[in-house]
């Protein structure tokens, strides 16, 4: 049985930037520290088949961080310039479909500190300007720190402390928490007046200087007064210039002075120079309130305010209201008529109007009453009434809009009362309603209104409380026409028009309704599917209608490329199918099913390939095959197949190589033999490459149907260190070994060979005849007990240094590690082989781990031991000499991989068994071929 390397996710987070120190929390995560403006960089380093998607997220940010709205999906997370808003908790989660996505967090503090600010009150009013002798004096300093700041004071070079002269008193407030310190002056005395210092401090971390700000308090010291030389408030007309001085009246130290507006910022082509404020060519968005703002630090800032007020004229509407005793919607001889004036103005209390008939000027009488409406009731607002009318009171009313103060235009409305002045009618032409149109184009919908004068036709929505096209509830038209642009299928529905009372009469509205119908083409699903299936086998595709208008007489036809292959009419089904039996070369390609109806066309596609997937990188094997020869480096390449069955059977895979940066692939292919299964890990060394550039992999794999999908990753050059052990495995096929290395104090020499290399006069009866995968090239190491080698004589093989993985914060568990190898001790004469762990720091001390003696037979055995080292440790093989010399003993495939070993019953889940049987199946090209591709890049 060969198990795939399919893994659930593992996650570590490491640092490489700018932290100023990494605190490993006893019961939590991590901390990280950094300053504030450097460059935050957390990399997540994950393990897992297949690779795991990895996904950056962050909690208690400030809503304005824009990292709270996104999350990052590379491995490292790059912050520069970090600011303060952006400290938190950051969480990197992995998942890959298998187990529980693994999530690691770290919380990120940022240091920072502003510079302090000292202010300065007196305890009796404020109303006093100067800080008399025997006046109590508060001298308050704040400065905004990550971590909390701490506080001293001097007076000239003298340090004040808390005791150290009764006139003074040193404390902090109790509701500020640390973020302030205030030097009190009881009774100021005349040494009190000197130059005093604050120096905020957080201890030097992360290289953060102090800080200091000083003060001089003098028998001067007064808080700010203002005042402004304008008037309140300023009445302008557009376009004119305004300019508005604030001048300082008092204050030591003399005061800055700064404007602000009420209403958001200054306008932009606002000039400012000291206290004086320009503002060009006034605008009416410009009006509103303005303050002038004094600060000195001693007291409170002073503020005075002004308004600007800009003069407009606009918005000129009418209205008739006939005889408002009786209920009747027509001007009648002998009846009252009202007709009403309005406008917006600014400033109202400017606002003038005068009224005209035939153009002469008209005054009020008993028979033409001119009033103006209650600003409260209906502001900027006049009447005519004309009591009794009399045909000779037919004519043209003219009423006149004006502002005292001048330079706005007058508004003039002209109002015509005459025999053909009748209230509005609404109709809708016979064709025009229902109204059908197609999504896209542009419509039309017409009131036809009638009467005279003609009002304003306002526009709304009848079926459904939803705005207009254009976004507001209702829309205004001044010829009773509503022009829609870009119809879309939302806007189907009844819209109303109705008279409005402006530039008309003021009686009930009028009304009717037009209904709008959009057709549209099919909405339908899938828009894309992409099919892979083998020749020979089946396929179905299903094309469905979600929506359409109109839904009747729906047609389709299914199409490859442009062969029609069939056509159809949807009945009472919502969906059609088309099934292709037995795949041919010819039947790959493109499937369009295009549904149709009096709108136009949806079209479902389908890409139906014989197109193999993307082979899988294995990540999470321990790569490089160090070797010590001084330029080139091996290395372990590992893949599985995805979806290995969907298509037909793969032949082989493409390999192509290119040094990183260089423009050209080197390819060769490796054949591959019967089937490949889903989940098995497929081994590929590569080898010289040169140290220490790094190299562009591509793999694409191949059936009868031509190349499938690639799959590209970069392969790294990385030296023979190890900084936190995860995973070890030792074939010693490399030149030095895995960095193993003989022991000193031993009798003899443990020996690399492979079965094909080892010299043609070997002892029979004794050592493997191949290496522990049956490969007669592959190399394991092994003790030659032939002469002059004696009984109990010793060989010791030493590992490299481990560093075990950092402790994990919830337990006091050491991390397990499951160490395991392959022994051969077959000969008459064997004797033992132990194994030890040493610990860093305890050389002389060795404890034992495992041990075998005796002959076991002509084949390899396995042994698998957990380790728990609490630090770092190194394995020792020791071989013994028996007896005689048919007592050769060997090793081979060395592995430490992190976690508990399976039991025996369950087949090993480990790399080297996911690659037994798969390396059976490819014929691994020689280096040779390999080694002269590369060297033709150099």
């Amino acid at each position: 049985l060969c198990l795939g390397p399919a893994a659930p996710p593992t996650v570590r987070i490491v640092h490489s930037g700018l932290a100023c120190n990494i605190e490993e929390e006893r019961y939590s995560e991590r901390v990280y520290t950094i300053r504030e403006g450097e460059t935050l960089e957390l990399t997540c380093l994950v393990t897992g088949h297949p690779r795991p998607q990895i996904r950056w997220t962050k909690t208690a940010g400030s809503a304005s961080d824009r990292f709270q709205d996104s999350s990052v999906f590379n491995e490292t997370l790059r912050i520069s310039n970090i600011q303060r808003h952006q400290g938190g908790r950051y969480y990197c989660k992995a998942e890959n479909g298998l187990g529980s996505p693994a999530i690691k967090s770290i919380r990120v503090d940022v240091y920072y500190l502003d510079d302090p600010v000292v202010t300065v009150h007196q305890s009796i009013g404020e109303a006093k300007e100067q800080f008399y002798y025997e006046r109590t004096v508060f001298l308050r300093c704040v400065a905004n720190s990550n971590p909390p700041v701490r506080y001293s004071w001097r007076r000239g070079q003298e340090v004040l402390l808390q005791g150290s002269d009764k006139g003074v008193e040193i404390y902090e407030p109790f509701f500020t928490q640390g973020e302030t310190k205030i030097l009190k002056l009881k009774n100021l005395r005349p040494q009190d007046y000197a130059n005093y210092s604050c120096i905020a401090s957080v201890r030097n971390v992360c290289s953060i200087p102090d800080k200091m700000v000083s003060f001089r308090l003098s028998n001067k010291t007064a808080s700010p007064s203002i005042k402004l030389l304008v008037d309140d408030p300023i009445v302008v007309n557009p376009g004119e210039a305004i300019t508005l001085v604030c001048v300082t009246t008092g204050g030591e130290p003399a005061p800055s002075l700064a404007w602000v507006r009420s209403a958001g910022p200054l306008p932009e082509k606002t000039v400012l120079n000291g206290g004086t404020l320009t503002v060009p060519a006034v605008a009416a968005e410009d009006a509103g309130a303005y303050s002038c703002i004094a600060n000195n630090n001693v007291g409170n800032p002073a503020k005075k305010s002004t308004n600007i007020i800009v003069r407009a004229l606009k918005k000129g509407r009418f209205w008739i209201t006939p005889d408002p005793y009786h209920k009747d919607d027509n001007i009648q001889i002998g009846r009252e008529v009202k007709i009403s004036c309005q406008v917006e103005a600014i400033p109202s209390e400017e606002l003038t109007f005068s009224w005209f008939k035939n153009g002469r000027p008209l005054r009020s009488s008993e028979r033409m009453v001119i009033t103006q409406t209650d600003p409260d009731v209906s502001p900027g607002t006049t009447n005519l009434d004309i009591i009794d009318l009399k045909f000779t009171d037919f004519g043209t009313y003219t009423c006149v809009a004006s502002l005292k103060g001048g330079g706005i235009s007058d508004i003039s409305i002209d109002v015509n009362i005459s025999s053909s002045t009748v209230p509005p009618n609404l109709t809708v032409p016979q064709e025009k309603s229902p109204l059908v149109t197609r999504e896209g184009d542009t419509i039309e919908l017409q009131c036809q209104v009638t009467g005279k004068p003609k009002p304003i036709i306002l526009w709304s929505r009848a079926d459904k409380e939803v705005a207009m096209p254009d976004g507001a509830m209702q829309t205004e038209s001044y010829d009773g026409i509503l022009r829609i642009v870009n119809v879309s299928r939302e806007m189907t529905g009844t819209y109303r028009c109705q008279t409005s009372q402006y530039n008309g009469f003021n009686v009930k509205p009028r009304e009717a309704l037009v209904q709008l119908i959009v057709q549209y083409p099919p909405a339908v699903e899938p828009t894309f599917l992409e099919i892979r299936q083998g020749q020979g086998r089946s396929i179905t595709m299903s094309c469905r209608v979600l929506r359409a208008y109109p839904t009747r007489v729906l047609t389709y036809e299914w199409r490859l490329g442009s062969k029609l292959l069939r056509t159809g009419q949807f009945d009472t089904q919502d969906s059609t199918e088309y099934t292709v039996s037995s795949l041919s070369r010819d039947s790959y390609g493109i499937y369009n099913c295009n549904v149709i109806n009096e709108a136009g066309a949806g079209r479902c596609s389908f890409l139906v390939t014989g197109k193999a997937y993307a082979p899988e990188f294995y990540y999470d094997t321990y790569n490089p095959l160090w070797q010590n020869r001084p330029r080139v480096y091996s290395y372990s390449l590992q893949w599985t197949q995805m979806n290995p069955d969907a298509v037909d059977r793969i032949l082989a895979y493409r390999l192509g190589i290119r040094q990183a940066g260089q423009q050209r692939w080197w390819e060769q292919e490796i054949t591959v033999n019967g089937h490949i299964q889903k989940g098995e890990l497929i081994t590929y060394n590569l080898t010289e490459l040169i140290k220490p550039e790094a190299y562009e992999v591509r793999l694409t794999p191949i059936t009868r149907f031509g190349e499938g999908d690639s799959t590209i990753r970069v392969i790294k050059y990385s030296a023979p260190v190890n900084p936190h052990l995860r995973e070890f495995h030792c074939g010693f096929e490399d030149g030095n070994i895995c960095l193993f290395t003989q022991d000193d104090t031993d009798n003899f020499d443990w020996t690399k060979q492979s079965t094909a290399t080892r010299d043609t006069k070997y002892t029979p009866n004794t050592g493997p005849n191949a290496d522990r995968t049956g490969s007669k090239e592959g190399f394991y190491m092994y003790i030659e007990t032939s002469r002059p080698r004696l009984e109990g004589e010793k060989a010791r093989l030493v590992s490299p240094l481990f560093s075990v993985a950092p402790k994990n914060p919830y337990g006091a568990a050491n991390t397990a590690y499951c160490f395991s190898f392959y022994y051969h001790m077959y000969g008459q004469h064997i004797g033992s082989l132990n194994v030890y762990l040493r610990l860093k720091g305890q050389t002389a001390i060795e404890n034992p781990l495992w041990s075998s003696s005796g002959n076991k037979g002509q084949h390899w055995n396995q042994a698998r031991v957990n380790i728990n080292p609490p630090t770092s440790f190194q394995l020792i093989f020791e071989g013994i000499r028996g007896p005689g010399i048919e007592g050769d003993i060997a090793i081979d495939d060395v592995s430490i991989v992190e976690g508990e070993c399976m039991k025996s019953d369950q087949p090993a889940n480990n790399l080297r068994s996911g690659a037994v049987g798969t390396l059976s199946h490819i014929r691994l090209l020689p280096a040779i071929i390999l080694m002269s591709v590369l060297s033709h890049q150099r």
